[in-house]
């Protein structure tokens, strides 16, 4: 279990980047739903704070998480291994975030 971050900055930290793919596209149009690349040790709960403290008047309404394992990629003769990561798709409630949408 890891310690639960208080500190503004910690909660800054989470949340390394959006993934925008197809699929997370559709999703943020249709449901709300925004995906995005987190720490590998943050919970649901940091997670929710970090999203509601990044973009100030939107409530989060639920958190999934998915860990994406590190799998063999291969370059010329070479091969590889990419790294593992996790992911969270949060579903926000109300109006959608016209940062990400472009809207």
């Amino acid at each position: 279990m890891s310690k639960t971050r208080t500190n503004t900055q910690k909660l800054y930290d989470i949340i390394k980047k959006p993934l925008v793919t197809d699929k997370s596209h559709q999703a943020m149009e249709n449901h709300n739903q925004y995906t995005f690349e987190v720490a590998k040790d943050a919970t649901k709960v940091e997670i929710k704070k970090a999203v509601e403290l990044i973009f100030p008047g939107k409530k989060v309404k639920a958190v999934n998480t998915v860990y994406m394992p590190s799998h063999e990629k291969r370059m010329g003769l070479k091969y590889g291994r990419t790294d593992s990561s996790k992911k969270a798709i949060v579903t926000i409630e109300g109006e959608p975030i016209e940062e990400l949408t472009g809207v």
